[in-house]
């Protein structure tokens, strides 16, 4: 795995390279800053640029972003393959490097130093938003830490595409990107989404999506509504409302296809409230004072406490101890 990721890397560097030299046979072009007074950092230093590149229709793309990458001296592409067709599909004659997840520490200081040296530098992801679960938020961290300016070219982002489109609430979202692969982290993370109120937003690539829609059914509920979005603005794009006893039933027989995201519903507040309140009732008033007491409240601020977790008044609460007293 290690070897073959390696050699994906190396051809990376050379697709890189081999379109670097293409452009200076074509153009002439040296890697040097180009002059433009409007453009770029201050005090004579380069710029980051954040640039979002389409989920899936080209059409996505802005004016804006199209205008930066043709200015900026360098693109660090996290897949220059796949950033390649990009540019050649909008006549860009722009130098890339890669900069993906395995190069990301190393690749952020050699760019920042090129920054400090008066470089301007677009930085894009394979789709969407660079530094929404990409190697983007090094290079942005290493560039304040720098001095460096930074800006970002809003545009395309699959996680705010599926939320808008799923017909879920859309005022409190939490987003989770991929769950983690470690079991233990992944468990945790599960045990924490149990409690969740807001609306929940978890990608997930097609080969893994029936093991992981099988954990968070198991831990949200099977009968939790869910909206799981494909094909994001391409030809066959769907959202497909269901719950994740339904999802689950519909891949038995259909092989999931294309990057997902999952939408899912978050926990009523209600529901929450209820089981709180069930579990105060399930304690002694005595104990249930003491929590309080223990915490250092006087005896008075403690009873109002109580009377609010198991929604009663505070007269009932003090005649319950009263009578429990005699």
């Amino acid at each position: 795995m290690e070897e073959r990721r390696q050699e994906e890397h190396e051809l990376m560097e050379q697709e890189a390279l081999e379109w670097n030299e293409a452009l200076r046979e074509e153009t002439g072009w040296e890697q040097e800053k180009r002059e433009d007074s409007s453009f770029g950092g201050k005090n004579g230093q380069g710029k980051l640029y954040l640039c979002s590149t389409p989920i899936g229709n080209l059409d996505d793309i802005t004016l804006r972003v199209l205008d930066t990458l043709k200015r900026v001296d360098l693109i660090a592409a996290e897949d220059t393959r796949h950033s390649i067709k990009l540019l050649n599909h909008f006549h860009i004659k722009t130098p890339m490097t890669s900069y993906h997840e395995y190069n990301k520490v190393d690749k952020a200081r050699y760019l920042v130093g090129q920054m400090q040296q008066g470089v301007n530098i677009a930085l894009v992801t394979d789709a969407g938003t660079p530094g929404i679960s990409d190697p983007g938020e090094e290079l942005v961290r290493q560039c304040y830490e720098a001095g460096i300016s930074v800006t970002s070219l809003p545009g395309p982002a699959a996680c705010i595409t599926a939320l808008t489109l799923s017909g879920l609430p859309t005022r409190r979202f939490c987003f989770e990107a991929f769950l983690p692969t470690d079991k233990k982290e992944r468990q945790w993370i599960l045990e924490e989404l149990k409690q969740e109120t807001r609306t929940m937003i978890v990608y997930e690539a097609p080969h893994h999506l029936v093991r992981t829609l099988e954990e968070l059914g198991a831990a949200l509920g099977m009968e939790r509504r869910l909206t799981l979005c494909r094909e994001l603005t391409k030809r066959y794009e769907e959202a497909y409302q269901a719950t994740f006893a339904e999802a689950l039933q519909r891949f038995e027989t259909e092989e999931p296809k294309g990057e997902c995201v999952i939408v899912i519903e978050g926990r009523s507040i209600e529901d929450l409230k209820r089981e709180q309140q069930k579990s105060w009732e399930e304690m002694s008033l005595e104990d249930h004072m003491e929590v309080y007491l223990t915490q250092g409240m006087d005896r008075k601020e403690a009873m109002k406490k109580v009377a609010k977790d198991r929604g009663i008044s505070k007269r009932d609460v003090y005649q319950g101890l009263m009578e429990r007293d005699e």
